[in-house]
């Protein structure tokens, strides 16, 4: 033996290289600086649609700006960029890769990627503790000084779940 790899084995090793780095770097984006007096926020989500069938996902996210306008990107648990989303009084936007969606609305946006509306507004206020309200939504407080959160869509159907871990 000459203690060289054999042709194949070393070719299997440089494409197992390879797609760990294309991996690695495919959708990273570098986070933009934060605005003066922005809101920012990061830390985990995951949302259970009790839909047929049944829809679950959880990534790592960035929400910052207001109800009004602001980003919300899902990350991987390897930190590379799953999706973006970004509103204003204009319409909504989610980017994933290369692929664009627009809408008229936040609301209507995720309702068409989840079957749901989700509370992406809401959850500025709840992120600060702030009991804000959202039709048909309930949302649970009591750990949010331990930088936990949970809210629970009960109407109009199918019910859902949404859990935050952020960094209070």
């Amino acid at each position: 033996m000459t203690g060289k790899p054999a042709a194949g084995a070393r070719a299997t090793q440089v494409a197992a290289g390879l797609i760990v780095a294309l991996l690695l770097s495919a959708c990273a984006a570098p986070r933009p600086p934060d605005k003066a007096g922005e809101a920012v926020w990061s830390g985990r989500l995951a949302l259970r649609i009790d839909s047929i069938p049944a829809q679950s996902f959880s990534a790592g996210f960035d929400l910052r700006g207001s109800p009004a306008a602001g980003e919300l990107q899902l990350n991987s648990p390897l930190g590379t960029s799953l999706a973006s989303v970004q509103w204003s009084p204009q319409g909504a936007e989610l980017r994933q890769g290369s692929q664009v969606e627009r809408r008229a609305s936040l609301d209507e946006l995720s309702t068409q990627l989840t079957g749901t509306a989700l509370p992406v507004a809401a959850m500025f206020g709840w992120l600060r503790g702030d009991t804000t309200s959202v039709e048909g939504w309930t949302v649970d407080l009591s750990q949010q000084p331990e930088g936990r959160i949970t809210a629970r869509r009960t109407t109009p159907p199918p019910s859902a779940e949404l859990r935050l871990l952020f960094a209070p």
